[in-house]
């Protein structure tokens, strides 16, 4: 439990850093960094020798830029030559705290070693994040991301006793048991992905329970883009009464290191222990600020399993200019835009799942359920586009139908199929929801 009297900030001084500050001391971490991932990894240590960059070869922050990006496909492969954890895991082993593999659903997960070290740094700007979205000490804390293996579940929960709350550890499981919690413990705050916060929205719904019924205050939801989309934003903050928060993380960067803040400006990044860049995913260079680009991240302060340049997939854009919090780092207004494994292109036009989303949310009609599917087109060669809806309740109606079609082909520019399940006809999740389902190598298609 940190003691430290803090207002609004949890670390005042590093929150309202000067940029020309922030990045002298991004660049004194980015040496450090850099010559010690040359001399103790030889995956490292080949990687910058390819491009030229030695141990001392930082200068400016632009020299980040000579280093190749690093990719998930890459991490796996370095592990499955030199099991178990590839020649990268830097810290010596008597250093290691906890182990966290990544939660992707093909091939080998990638491990991801924390070292005391790194556990200490990740509750204490996991915690700054916490305290930014308005959590205190007196609050009640229902932690309902998983535990375990998983990363965000931990992360919190170190935060939780930083910050001096009452922590329930409950996971993503037992919607039953998290609504009891609700409701006679009186949780005040819930941490969740957005889909398990939407599910728990509809079975409190279902339980003739409403917004006043629960003291929750405060929801903040990570694991899966979502939270910022203004309809689901708007959906959870009606279904549990809250103020509705973004938060991300990464299994290889570190969990819950990015959220928004009380102004729901963006998320903000600890740019103290983390280079945030978004690239042009052709070109890989620089995108100019405010433009959409896929973000590429570096630690500055990891000591076990660091990542220099990690090509995260995931869309998004940053904005330096300070937030009306008053906080320095850069931001990310609109927060993930979509990955890019997602990417839909259908008859010339591409859009993200996450545009589906809102569309689809922003009709009382429907239920916070969708699927954006691609199959084969077996008539005609070519690949058919169906967006899979479902109806809030009772069985769908043509009008309904129809103008879910027009407003899909107004904000894609191409109008999918259009289907309308009955209520209940997808299946709930308490953990990450698949939005986007690709059938066209499927066996009998």
């Amino acid at each position: 439990m940190d003691l430290r009297p803090k207002g609004d900030f949890w670390d005042e001084r590093v929150e309202r850093m000067g940029r020309d500050e922030l990045a002298a001391l991004q660049l004194e971490r980015l040496k450090w960094q850099v010559r010690r991932c040359h001399e103790g990894s030889a995956f490292y240590r080949e990687r910058l020798d390819a491009a030229g960059v030695g141990p001392d070869g930082i200068r400016t922050l632009d020299d980040l830029r000579r280093i190749p990006p690093v990719t998930k496909q890459e991490l796996r492969a370095e592990q499955e030559a030199h099991p178990p954890f590839g020649r990268y895991a830097m810290a010596p082993p008597g250093a290691w705290g906890e182990l966290h593999p990544s939660t992707g659903t093909t091939g080998m997960p990638v491990s991801t070693i924390w070292s005391w070290r790194d556990i200490e740094h990740i509750a204490d700007f996991t915690a700054r994040t916490m305290w930014s979205f308005g959590v205190r000490p007196a609050d009640i804390v229902q932690n309902a991301f998983s535990y375990g293996l998983w990363v965000a579940g931990m992360s919190v929960h170190y935060a939780t006793q930083k910050i001096g709350c009452f922590v329930i550890p409950i996971g993503a499981a037992m919607t039953d048991r998290q609504i009891f919690y609700m409701k006679t413990i009186g949780s005040t705050v819930l941490l969740s992905t957005p889909s398990y916060g939407l599910y728990i929205g509809e079975k409190l719904r279902e339980a003739g329970l409403g917004p006043d019924d629960l003291p929750l205050r405060i929801g903040s939801f990570g694991g899966e883009a979502g939270a910022q989309n203004p309809a689901t934003r708007a959906r959870l903050e009606s279904a549990l009464g809250i103020d509705a928060y973004d938060y991300f993380g990464l299994g290889e960067i570190g969990p819950t290191f990015a959220s928004e803040s009380a102004a729901k400006s963006g998320l903000i990044w600890a740019e103290d222990h983390h280079i945030i860049e978004v690239l042009d995913p052709e070109t890989r260079r620089p995108v100019p600020e405010g433009k959409i680009g896929i973000l590429v991240i570096t630690h500055l302060t990891r000591e076990a399993t660091p990542m220099l340049r990690y090509w995260t997939n995931d869309f998004a854009l940053v904005d330096s200019r300070p937030s009306p919090c008053g906080r320095t780092h850069l931001r990310s207004p609109g927060g993930i835009l979509g990955r890019h494994d997602d990417l839909v292109i259908y008859k010339g036009a591409k859009f993200y799942p996450v545009q589906v989303e809102e569309v689809v949310r922003s009709f009382p009609d429907l239920s916070n359920e969708f699927r954006v599917e691609l199959h084969p087109d077996l008539a005609t060669g070519r690949d058919l586009c169906v967006v899979v809806a479902e109806a809030a309740s009772g069985a769908p109606s043509a009008q309904l139908l129809e103008q879910l079609r027009a407003r899909l082909r107004d904000a894609l520019l191409v109008t999918p199929e259009v289907k309308i399940l009955p209520q209940g006809s997808f299946e709930r999740t308490t953990f990450k929801a698949k939005r986007f389902v690709d059938l066209r190598g499927a066996p009998n298609n």
